[in-house]
């Protein structure tokens, strides 16, 4: 018997044991309801929410205004969880309802009506600039498709679906008016988009709050940057560069950011707002000498110019870190209401802490989560987690175990940013126990190039939510810049909504009649051919568009001796993106540029023939048009690759007759690439550049707007004489005017200053043509020619006699 207290502890030790797993499953489960019930008590009432419901409705489907019914229920109907269903409406009249949607918010009604055009009635909806809608194949009022009797219920796996990266605002939504947004926030609501990023007008909230601690609008000046940079300037990596700022514009995107958030309170959405990082002004170190503020190093500027780079950081230890953060949270509440508990600060993206200590680090998170409750007590801090993947060296266990759990559990929420390709779930035990959203990044500097893994993302998200011990309470699309390959949004989207993995060539079939209204043999093959190569990158390696044509390689080729080069040299060119946005420009060691090249170009080119085949049957269709432009594009600027490596072959041989032919070749391409974008209204610079300039209310404004754009999409950054911005080209576009007018040049000067090199025997003048280039580039930018915003000429047939030119 004496025995017996040692068998009975020995027994609950290892009863223990088995039980804390449950326990702190129990108690996250517990924290992150508490959360969904506080955010739930915020949203507007079942009234207000299905009139909202009715609004996207009313702007998508009109001649089917009262087709649908909408209703908004409890979670209680979907077992605590949130849904939609869709049934049959028991009509009394001819002229009454024929579907009637419910769900537990506008949200949920949308995304009903959505996935009901979508499933029943073989309608595809993509943004305007990725060729719009397709409703056609929706039956008139009266005669729409019945679903089974016992009607269709859909459930969420996970409670949020998030939208946006912190500089999506910078790189796709600068220019927006409320117009372009209200289409956006009703794209979200269909969706199914509940946790969107509202980072907008957030400058006319920091001018309130810095000028109640004495900084001037002067200095205010030298701290905001231009429009088009807003991003950078927000996470302290740049200040000033393309400002100031003027106080129209602070007022517009104030008042804006008022209309979005009305908006998407009204479909049930939970806006999040951001947060005090510790980036401040220089003035504040003048105002408050004893504050720990410290200058931070340089971010990709030409020669660490301090006029723009080397931003101030106050240090979330310092009392005054708090001070600044509450106020920022008590000045948005003010102006916008209490609408949130959930903000974003990523006080440590790329600017790593001054000490690996745990401690310290545990005690700057706790600071900095200090500063939200003390604005809000509610307060949950979202977190972007792209600093465990970029400076992953530093992000060792220990320390992302410090900073994770500096807060209360259920206090933050990490954004796997990049999980579509290194996901980090798998190796840090599940972010630690900390909830995280399973998030697609896929874009960067919203480039336009066709790309995607589609089965990451038709089975990543399952397989972390089924995983053992799971925090996954979400899923995002945290894309630099949007408005391109909507297929891969359109099934990433469809995640917040499916527990099981999407079977992909069968999704893509359905795909391909919904986008162009019909089946079309030739497409829906295309399609799997597509499926196989462009998008089934799996080699790692995040797509960045360094196609020659928009960046151009800035390097000397005579450093090479052309007598070990071959065309092997040339089968397989990859470039690895680095880990970190702020080097990514580093020159590669190998004796040739490389670019990025995941699939067989010939099996691409067999599916652009199969997409021309079928423009008979499908000519009259957008969708169609804007599917074929962009493919003959990739096609054609991958054909410009292989041209531009044979031109620096030829010239590493000291052969000018080859260097001439195929660096002729190389500008035919673009000049052809630039008539084929040119037909379809969603490639054009000039969109772009007016967009810009109306939202300038004198001649200053749009001067300094267009400038803006124009930079952030050429040389992004600061430039010498003989030196180029480290970015530039980063934010690069295949639009029609730029080709022409901006990257034909450049080629052109290129090559001729190689052709003189070999015609005078002569070291290739790399500075002289760095210096004329550069030349040419701020001349560009600064000036205002104006560039159409309506298509002309004929897509199919401008892409046939490509077709016929470069591979018939």
């Amino acid at each position: 018997m004496s025995n017996l207290p040692l068998s009975t502890s020995k027994f609950t030790a290892i009863l223990l044991l088995f039980l804390l797993p449950v326990a702190l499953s129990a108690s996250r489960h517990e924290a992150i309801d508490a959360v969904l019930n506080r955010l739930d008590s915020k949203r507007s009432s079942p009234s207000v929410q299905e009139s909202a419901a009715k609004g996207v409705l009313r702007r998508l489907l009109p001649s089917h205004l009262h087709s649908f019914e909408f209703k908004i229920v409890s979670k209680d109907v979907c077992g605590g969880h949130s849904c939609f269903l869709i049934k049959n409406y028991n009509k009394s009249s001819q002229n009454g309802p024929e579907i009637i949607i419910k769900g537990t918010t506008a949200v949920e009604l949308a995304s009903g009506l959505h996935w009901y055009i979508k499933y029943w009635c073989g309608a595809h909806i993509s943004w305007d600039k990725t060729g719009g809608i397709q409703i056609n194949s929706i039956p008139k009022p009266g005669s729409l498709p019945l679903v089974k009797d016992e009607g269709v219920v859909i459930q969420r796996p996970v409670p949020w679906n998030y939208y946006q990266n912190v500089v999506t605002s910078s790189y796709s939504y600068v220019w927006w008016n409320w117009e372009r947004w209200e289409k956006e926030i009703d794209w979200m609501a269909l969706q199914g988009i509940n946790l969107p990023l509202a980072f907008t007008g957030q400058e006319a909230i920091w001018q309130k709050v810095f000028m109640n601690l004495n900084v001037s609008s002067e200095d205010l000046n030298d701290f905001f940057g231009g429009p088009a940079f807003l991003a950078w300037a927000r996470m302290g990596n740049l200040h000033a560069w393309g400002g100031p700022l003027s106080q129209n514009w602070l007022d517009q995107q104030l008042s804006l950011q008022k209309q979005i958030l009305s908006r998407m309170l009204e479909l049930g959405m939970t806006p999040v707002l951001p947060s005090f990082s510790g980036n401040v002004p220089a003035a504040l170190k003048k105002i408050f000498p004893s504050a720990n503020i410290t200058r931070l190093g340089d971010w990709n500027t030409v020669n660490k110019n301090p006029r723009w780079c080397c931003t101030y950081l106050l240090d979330p230890s310092d009392p005054l870190f708090v001070e600044i953060g509450e106020a920022f949270i008590r000045q948005q509440i003010k102006e916008y209401g209490d609408v949130t508990d959930i903000y974003n600060c990523d006080t440590f993206n790329e600017n790593i802490p001054p000490t690996n200590d745990s401690d310290y680090i545990s005690s700057l998170g706790a600071a900095v989560y200090k500063a939200m409750s003390k604005g809000d007590e509610d307060a949950v801090w979202l977190m972007q987690g792209w600093l465990f993947y970029s400076d992953s060296s530093f992000w060792k266990p220990p320390q992302m175990k410090a900073l994770l759990h500096s807060v209360p559990f259920g206090k933050m929420i990490v954004l796997d940013l990049f999980a579509d390709v290194k996901p980090i779930w798998r190796t840090s035990s599940q972010f630690y126990g900390t909830p995280y959203v399973w998030c697609m990044l896929h874009n960067f500097g919203g480039n336009i190039e066709m790309y995607g893994i589609l089965d990451a993302i038709s089975s990543g998200p399952i397989d972390a939510h089924i995983s053992e011990n799971s925090t996954m309470v979400g899923v995002g699309m945290c894309m630099e810049g949007i408005e391109h390959n909507p297929v891969v949004y359109e099934l990433m989207s469809e995640m917040a909504f499916r527990s099981e993995k999407v079977r992909v060539l069968e999704w893509l079939r359905n795909y391909s009649r919904r986008r162009y209204g019909k089946a079309v043999n030739q497409v829906e093959a295309a399609w799997e051919i597509l499926y196989r190569t462009i998008y089934n990158c799996t080699d790692g390696i995040a797509d960045h568009n360094r196609d020659f044509i928009v960046k151009f390689p800035d390097w000397d080729p005579s450093l090479n001796s052309g007598s070990d080069t071959s065309k092997e040299d040339t089968k397989h060119i990859f470039l690895s993106l680095p880990r970190t946005r702020r080097f990514l420009f580093q020159q590669s060691s190998s004796k040739l540029p490389q670019a990025h090249l995941w699939y067989s170009t010939q099996e691409v080119v067999n599916a652009l023939q199969l997409f021309l085949d079928a423009g008979n049957d499908l000519n009259r269709s957008l969708t169609y048009r804007y599917d074929l432009v962009d493919l003959t594009r990739q096609v054609l600027s991958k054909l410009a690759n292989q041209v531009y490596i044979d031109a620096i072959i030829a010239f590493q041989r000291k052969d000018a007759d080859a260097l001439n032919l195929h660096s002729q070749k190389f500008l035919q391409l673009i000049n052809d690439i630039d008539v084929l974008l040119a037909s379809d209204d969603n490639f054009l610079l000039g969109t772009w550049l007016e967009s810009a300039k109306e939202l300038g209310v004198n001649p200053v404004e749009m001067k300094q707007y267009e400038w803006n754009a124009r930079t952030q999409v050429t040389m992004w950054y600061d430039t010498t004489k003989t030196n180029q911005s480290q970015l530039h080209d980063y934010a690069n576009k295949f639009w029609s005017g730029l080709l022409k007018d901006y990257y034909l040049p450049r080629a052109s000067t290129y090559f001729d200053h190689l052709a003189k090199s070999l015609k005078e025997n002569e070291n290739f003048n790399i500075v002289g043509w760095r210096e004329e280039w550069i030349a040419f580039s701020n001349k560009w930018q600064v000036s205002t020619e104006l560039y159409p915003v309506k298509a002309r000429g004929d897509a199919l047939a401008i892409s046939k006699a490509l077709y016929k030119r470069y591979f018939g």
